[in-house]
């Protein structure tokens, strides 16, 4: 199992420099990937939140090895043109250190208090549609397309990424799993804000019956039997930090420590 975290971008870490911070401790400590949220919190809730893609513009730049992604990005209120175009140059800028995170969205006014469609159906429709289109973009290839939400007219992307982004799916739910199972990696939302939601049982009847190269398991090591997690599927553990761990000094503090196992990270 290898090991990554995912930072809340919001509230003290909506600031992109305390970001880059971050993941310049959490790359000099061993861990292998750092994951960022994409969230309008400042629409929805009234917190501050960061912009991903200038935050790992920055991270790209302050770090020379660890994985860099997003978790995750709600394509659905994203044009997927603007998203393969941000990826490729993220590529570019990381030497090829980034995974896409992908998921339908979670809270509805990020999406309905600009006029985007809230319905869960529909923005599922529009994930799996977009989702496509990144991936046909980001394959060098002249791109028609002509579907439901998105067209594309003769189109070719350049410059190309440094290697093929992997594209990681978020959610728990069956056809959340299937999606995942059809692009390679899962996202787990195992945790909420406190606890793990998430068994090594739950993750191991969610598996099973597709097949998933990547499992990104979302939560807090301090409360896993992490060699349980590995044996039900598990091929990442990302921790899940926020400013909640006293703050951005005690979110240093807790990344300086390094990754509760075994680290790859050279």
């Amino acid at each position: 199992m290898r090991y990554g975290l995912s930072l809340a971008s919001i509230r003290a870490f909506a600031d992109p420099r305390q970001i880059v911070r971050a993941a310049q401790v959490a790359e000099d400590a061993g861990w292998e990937a750092f994951f960022v949220w994409d969230h309008l919190r400042w629409a929805a809730t009234g917190e501050g939140s960061a912009d991903p893609w200038v935050a790992l513009a920055a991270c790209a730049q302050a770090t020379t090895r660890i994985q860099l992604g997003t978790a995750v990005t709600p394509l659905p209120r994203r044009r997927p043109q603007m998203v393969a175009q941000q990826l490729a140059s993220l590529s570019l800028l990381s030497g090829g250190r980034i995974v896409f995170g992908a998921g339908i969205g979670g809270k509805p006014d990020e999406f309905t208090r600009f006029g985007d469609p809230g319905d869960d159906r529909m923005r599922a429709a529009m994930l799996d549609e977009g989702l496509e289109l990144v991936d046909a973009l980001l394959s060098g290839r002249r791109v028609e397309h002509r579907g439901e939400h998105y067209a594309a007219d003769g189109v070719t992307l350049a410059p190309m990424p440094v290697r093929p982004v992997p594209f990681w799916i978020g959610g728990n739910s069956r056809p959340a799993l299937r999606r995942a199972a059809r692009w390679g990696g899962w996202l787990a939302d195992g945790s909420d804000q406190e606890r793990n939601v998430l068994s090594p049982e739950d993750v191991a009847a969610k598996v099973a019956p597709v097949r998933i190269d990547e499992v990104a398991f979302i939560g807090f090591a301090g409360q896993a039997d992490l060699a349980s997690y590995a044996a039900a599927g598990v091929t990442w553990w990302i921790e899940n930090v926020s400013d909640r761990r006293g703050g951005v000094a005690g979110v240093l503090e807790l990344l300086a420590e390094g990754p509760p196992g075994e680290t790859l990270l050279t």
